[in-house]
């Protein structure tokens, strides 16, 4: 257990926090943790490839814990009200499609070679200006609504054409399955 692979567990265990702090209207405190789990992920990733800390558990963890935060804001925030109920099916359903396919080709005994795309980094990017932007409006009580529509707008392009992206990959992939 690497030091990188510790911070994303840290980063893992401060879902359910976050969680609390937004269904408890304590956005000043989500907002913090929020930026704690920044932090963390950018010291994990620097550690990990400044101090070849890398791991094969560690590649597949810092995905996992980005998701798990991501997915859980938004859905909180959805709950809350603060974020838009279809864009929180967008980007959850996104995320269900491309485990679903993970699922679906190693069932197939084609594992899928897991890389992200760089329209799914931009659409992480977005999603987490997004999701900052709503906790330190809500939290520090400043209308943030133009640059929230447009980050909205931004966020639902782009998981839109990730899904897109992912789909078509993983249709080539699967094609290549001998027909029986």
């Amino acid at each position: 257990m690497s030091i990188p692979n510790i911070i994303t567990l840290g980063r893992i265990l401060l879902v359910p926090i976050i969680v609390w702090a937004i269904a408890s209207n304590q956005m000043e405190i989500a907002f913090a943790i929020f930026v704690i789990a920044g932090v963390s992920d950018a010291v994990d990733g620097f550690l990990a490839k400044r101090f070849n800390m890398a791991s094969e558990l560690g590649a597949l963890l810092d995905p996992l814990a980005d998701k798990a935060l991501l997915v859980s804001i938004f859905v909180a925030l959805g709950i809350w009200g603060a974020v838009p109920r279809w864009l929180v099916i967008l980007v959850v359903s996104r995320d269900i499609m491309i485990v679903g396919a993970v699922i679906v080709s190693w069932l197939f005994d084609k594992p899928i070679p897991m890389k992200p795309l760089m329209v799914s980094k931009l659409n992480t990017g977005a999603q987490v200006a997004f999701a900052a932007l709503v906790l330190a409006a809500l939290g520090f009580g400043f209308d943030s609504s133009p640059y929230e529509a447009i980050l909205m707008a931004i966020v639902a392009v782009l998981t839109l054409l990730s899904v897109a992206f992912y789909v078509v990959e993983w249709v080539r992939h699967m094609s290549t399955i001998e027909q029986s």
